[in-house]
């Protein structure tokens, strides 16, 4: 784009130690700035992306990547309803579930809560749960008939249950008796409690038998639907589709975990949006700093202009020579901002715990956020965004002061020489 001319002169330009310090150091501070904010975007972002990494983590460890359900709320094939998805290769393997909404009491306590019956011997294929059991076993449900049932910790905690003690399950159909319309309630033993690190699941979701729940719900030998677990969770939209292909038509409902926690991924994504333009907006300020010390190299190099114009220098010659100029620094700046907001994303793990010792505080306290440490996940494509983008605003902020330089004009700036 320049000729070796302009790149020389523009260079030496950025070298020389000038008259006029003042200039070097507005240079010298948009390079810090644009620096500064490229290491806060870098590191803000890695920051987003590892908490939800670690927040979908935890609810993929709860729930399917999938589900298969019926049309009117029932499945009554599911077994042939999993063969069938599971005939897709990319389907790791399904399982059924009963899910339904209960009160359950114990004495003075109450409280609402999500009931799901699930066969022990697979759930393993679809979920985490049983790996996050904190106390008691799985193995009591593991044959139907024996009413035991898991609680979230909030929840056991909430209705001060322990392993072994009795809680009563209240279902919202009713029993007709001579004495009228009563409430269907069953006995359960708590025989486990389980910790997935997600207060939604641990505070309202209790897990009972499969057969258990056809029975406290009535479903006779239906179900609630198949979950499914899928090679690659982030192509569960296409996969769904195509599971849903190979089933007839209007009988099933196919969803994905995308679509049940739709809410929730998009508003992350809209904060972690607002977050990249606020940042930016600081790297744009620090960029078009770069004006200013510009402007003043202008005038300061008045004379200098005139005299490579008098030689035959062009205009398009002289804004080269500025533009390479600024561009030299915002280059500077966006590669020590790279260099720091990388090597700060990718040592989070062992910078954060350093500043909580030293300062005796705790930035993610367990007791207030999912998540107990600082996560980082570094996308090498936010990177190049960011730099991208640093760059075309340090290159933008060169043109005004490069285009004002191209019209000196060598009569008036050499007139008081």
């Amino acid at each position: 784009m320049f000729h070796p001319l302009e790149i020389f002169i523009g260079l030496r330009y950025t070298r020389a130690k000038r008259r006029n310090h003042f200039i070097s150091f507005i240079s010298l501070t948009s390079m810090l700035g644009i620096a500064l904010g490229i290491t806060a975007l870098i590191t803000v972002l890695s920051v987003m992306n590892g908490a939800v990494n670690e927040v979908r983590e935890r609810i993929l460890g709860m729930t399917a990547h999938a589900t298969i359900s019926g049309s009117n709320g029932r499945l009554s094939d599911w077994q042939t309803v999993r063969e069938q998805a599971e005939r897709n290769p990319q389907v790791q393997g399904g399982a059924p579930y009963i899910r339904g909404e209960a009160m359950l009491t114990d004495q003075s306590l109450t409280s609402g809560a999500i009931i799901q019956g699930i066969l022990p011997s697979e759930e393993s294929k679809v979920s985490q749960v049983i790996d996050k059991l904190s106390a008691g076993s799985f193995d009591p449900l593991q044959q139907p008939g024996g009413f035991g049932i898991v609680l979230g910790q909030a929840l056991a905690g909430a209705l001060g249950l322990n392993v072994g003690d009795k809680v009563t399950v209240i279902v919202p159909q009713m029993n007709f008796t001579p004495a009228g319309p009563v409430p269907r309630l069953k006995r359960f033993e708590v025989v486990g409690i389980f910790d997935s690190g997600m207060y939604e699941y641990d505070r309202g979701l209790a897990l009972i038998n499969l057969e258990d729940a056809a029975t406290l719900f009535r479903l006779e030998d239906n179900v609630t639907g198949i979950r499914l677990k899928l090679d690659n969770m982030f192509q569960a939209p296409r996969i769904v589709r195509e599971i849903a292909q190979q089933l007839p038509p209007g009988l099933y409902r196919v969803q994905d975990w995308t679509q049940e926690h739709a809410n929730f991924f998009r508003a992350v994504q809209i904060e972690k949006t607002a977050m990249f333009v606020i940042l930016t907006l600081i790297v744009a300020v620090a960029a078009f700093n770069i004006v200013s010390a510009l402007v003043m190299v202008v005038t300061d190099k008045q004379a200098d202009i005139a005299i490579l114009r008098t030689l035959g220098t062009t205009p398009a010659s002289i804004m080269g020579i500025f533009i390479v100029q600024g561009v030299t620094i915002g280059l500077i700046g966006t590669l020590l901002g790279l260099i720091g907001g990388v090597a700060l994303a990718l040592n989070l793990d062992v910078v954060v715990p350093f500043i909580e010792r030293v300062f005796h505080i705790k930035f993610m306290s367990p007791d207030v956020y999912l998540i107990s440490e600082v996560p980082s996940q570094l996308l090498w494509g936010d990177v190049a965004t960011i730099a991208l983008v640093a760059f075309c605003l340090a290159t933008l902020a060169t043109l005004y002061p490069a285009w004002r330089a191209a019209r000196t004009q060598p009569a008036e700036a050499l007139r008081y020489e």
